[in-house]
């Protein structure tokens, strides 16, 4: 049997070891997956529109995916967040499209993965936990509500860097996710940044809100796999992996 291989285009160094530590954790557990990464051009580390923009470049992407490609890639994700829901709704669509021309395989980007992941779970009413500055985090908020996603509550912390957003350990990651809205109305916090390490710690981050907790890490692997047609039920990785399709 083929191994599941979902592809990671990731732009700089900040949070790339949460793939293969996943990928490793889940092997463990009897459940096959291989999730190959290769770093993308990111010539200034900022969330700012423009270096944002540039990082997002599909050329970039193109030569990042067919690397996957030769590394056995069978689906490619845009593994970053800000980087595609900049464009807005159809420049990420376009970016997506021309993503999957490149390397001639299904791939998405995690803004969309965010979209799927809560159509699959019936979440309707978010809040959103972002490390982003404000008025990045509110092209997320705007990318939500473009899905008929209701935002109801948003908090950002500021943070510029990728390569700062990575060095947050759980407690500071826990802190980001409980500071959002936990009112009772809200159905899911989305964490909206793959700089940022989540996949070893889901559990306990849907423990801390008592509600469900989707992370960019998480949601862009489980698209990654949905791509290819199946999504495997996973010990200790949410409420997103405790279902299966």
């Amino acid at each position: 049997m083929t191994t599941p291989t979902v592809g990671m285009l990731y732009p700089g160094y900040s949070a790339e070891d949460d793939y293969p530590a996943f990928a490793a954790r889940v092997r463990d557990a009897g459940i096959p997956i291989d999730l190959p990464l290769i770093h993308t051009r990111m010539d200034i580390d900022a969330h700012e529109v423009g270096p944002l923009l540039d990082i997002g470049n599909a050329d970039y992407l193109a030569d990042g995916a067919r690397e996957l490609v030769a590394l056995g890639a069978q689906s490619v994700m845009w593994a970053c967040t800000s980087g595609s829901f900049v464009f807005g709704w159809k420049g990420a669509a376009d970016q997506v499209e021309q993503l999957s021309q490149a390397c001639e395989r299904p791939a998405s980007s995690t803004s969309f993965a965010f979209v799927d992941a809560c159509r699959a779970l019936n979440i309707e009413r978010v809040a959103v936990a972002a490390s982003y500055p404000q008025d990045i985090a509110e092209r997320f908020v705007a990318f939500l509500r473009a899905a008929d996603i209701e935002v109801v509550g948003m908090g950002s912390h500021g943070i510029i860097t990728a390569a700062e957003v990575g060095t947050l350990g759980r407690d500071q990651v826990e802190q980001v996710v409980t500071g959002a809205d936990l009112s009772a109305h809200v159905q899911a916090v989305l964490v909206p940044d793959t700089a940022m390490h989540t996949l070893a710690w889901l559990d306990d981050l849907e423990r801390a809100a008592g509600r469900t907790v989707l992370t960019a890490n998480q949601v862009t692997t489980w698209k990654g796999l949905d791509l290819l047609g199946h999504t495997p039920l996973i010990p200790h990785a949410g409420r997103l992996f405790a279902r299966q399709s």
